[in-house]
């Protein structure tokens, strides 16, 4: 046995999309089942993201607290955000949200992890990365707007966080999914043993 997410493609009979927001839609698929009857499939299409474990020299991870209105909930996050251009690569638009939302630069990028957030009802990828060897943009911060302009900027200890990820304090996924990654990563191999920051990644294939 091979432990290793492998693709496949069932036959769709029909599609529809009763949905277009300006990101992201909703399509409806009938897909044929192994013993031969249609089944409906709602979920959501998603461009895709990237979120961003920002580590300083102190050990401390860069984050954000954000409105989240889907949850009526103010949630502790890493930077994060859309892959904007279809085929864009990952790691232009890591340092793009970095900067925007933090107006902090990294002169070290690894791949953490790659992930599917909801694969049960929606397509959204996730590429994480690590950035370390962190200093402060140059120029004048991005003007952020909308939920972005009431954000609160932290730093905290890395083992701090990883106490609160288990005590189920915090729970937005590409935070507890980055931490605890790291954290693996550390224990096991090294960091340095991490993928290279313009890894291929098949979820979403992107140019260097």
């Amino acid at each position: 046995m091979e432990l290793r997410d492998t693709p496949e493609e069932w036959r769709v009979v029909a599609t529809t999309t009763p949905f277009q927001g300006n990101k992201t839609s909703v399509r409806t698929d009938d897909v044929v089942m192994p013993d031969g009857t249609v089944a409906r499939r709602d979920y959501q299409v998603h461009p895709g993201s990237v979120a961003i474990v920002a580590l300083d020299d102190e050990d401390r991870v860069l984050l954000l607290k954000q409105y989240r209105h889907p949850v009526r909930q103010k949630l502790w996050e890493i930077p994060a955000g859309l892959l904007d251009v279809p085929g864009e690569n990952p790691l232009h638009a890591a340092e793009r949200e970095l900067y925007e939302e933090a107006h902090v630069k990294a002169a070290d990028w690894k791949v953490l992890t790659d992930v599917y957030t909801t694969p049960g009802g929606c397509d959204e990828a996730v590429r994480i990365f690590l950035a370390r060897d962190l200093s402060e943009a140059e120029g004048e911060r991005f003007e952020v707007s909308e939920e972005e302009a009431d954000m609160e900027l932290a730093r905290v200890p890395l083992t701090e966080l990883v106490r609160r990820v288990l005590a189920g304090d915090v729970h937005n996924n590409c935070l507890v999914v980055g931490v605890l990654s790291l954290m693996a990563a550390r224990t096991g191999d090294g960091v340095d043993a991490l993928r290279p920051a313009d890894s291929p990644w098949p979820a979403r294939p992107f140019e260097s």
